[in-house]
């Protein structure tokens, strides 16, 4: 199946300060790491890319500094073939996250937002304005929320369909979820949103949420797949393929990406799901986050799969 179909990501970037360690330090403690990478990411910048390697059209709405890692960071997007025409530049430092990884593949992350904050809701509007035919608009929480609900604002007069990914976790704006089509949260993002903070574990807990927020909802379980909400109001749980895990970093953005490109391409909910599984668990067998997703062409293999 080719996929003709345009998402655009009004979002983050940032870029990976990767350490590769056998102990996470202590307050005070110094320890000796086992490597180190540098690498592109950034929640909004990693959906696009891993939407783009299943051959659609990807937009980027972003905010960059006047740095090195600006420039490179544009760069990266050209080399993927992520329309840029939405990203603008400010003066200072593009975002940055230094992340720890432990030989589980389980990570810590910091995120320093830099140029992201510097989006504003009418830069975000107007690049919209200068888009036509897409279909998907995705966002996060690492860029002001007042921005995402700009945008998908314009998105759903759009007619288009809007996926709101709560990560990294923070209280979420009602008008935010108002104008969310999907919320895709994780385990630890679930519980922060279940007001007595209990996790997935149950589908009683999943419609609970479901319900308050009236959006259409999937939590993503790591290597125990996903689980979803139908349009009927029940829960579907999609396995994920079993994978010895070396580095997580990037899952969920690989999912989040996946997913919205199946969307789409008109692909049922639970195989565009099975499609963000897919993508999530072949990234997880590599180091890195971008540099771990799929290949355009692993990706177009995964996507036949699934069709």
């Amino acid at each position: 199946m080719s996929v003709h179909e345009h998402v655009v990501v009004v979002g983050s970037t940032m870029m990976d300060m990767v350490a590769y360690t056998s102990k996470i330090p202590q307050a005070g403690e110094t320890v000796s790491g086992d490597s180190f990478a540098l690498g592109f990411g950034g929640k909004g910048a990693n959906q696009a890319v891993m939407a783009r390697r299943l051959g659609a059209t990807v937009s980027m709405i972003n905010t960059l500094g006047d740095d090195l890692f600006g420039d490179s960071t544009l760069a990266n997007f050209l080399e993927e073939g992520i329309d840029t025409s939405g990203i603008s530049r400010a003066h200072g430092a593009s975002g940055v996250a230094p992340i720890w990884v432990e030989p589980d593949g389980s990570n810590r992350i910091i995120c320093v937002a830099g140029a992201n904050d510097a989006m504003t809701p009418a830069g975000a509007i107007s690049a919209l304005e200068h888009l036509d035919s897409y279909q998907i608009v995705i966002g996060q929480l690492e860029i002001p929320q007042e921005v995402t609900i700009a945008a998908f604002k314009k998105a759903k007069d759009f007619g288009a369909i809007t996926i709101l990914n709560p990560a990294p976790f923070a209280l979420i704006s009602p008008d935010l979820i108002s104008v969310s089509d999907w919320l895709i949260p994780n385990e630890s993002e679930f519980a922060e949103m279940h007001p007595q903070g209990l996790g997935p574990t149950s589908d009683e807990n999943i419609l609970e949420i479901a319900a308050t927020l009236k959006t259409r909802f999937v939590v993503t379980l790591g290597e125990k797949g996903a689980a979803f909400t139908t349009r009927d109001g029940e829960i579907r749980r999609v396995a994920a393929p079993q994978v010895k895990a070396i580095d997580t970093t990037g899952a969920g953005d690989a999912f989040v990406g996946a997913f919205a490109v199946g969307l789409a391409a008109h692909l049922s909910d639970e195989k565009a799901i099975a499609l963000g599984c897919a993508c999530a668990s072949e990234s997880v067998t590599r180091k890195g986050t971008q540099s771990s997703y799929p290949t355009p062409a692993q990706a177009q293999e995964i996507l036949r799969s699934i069709d």
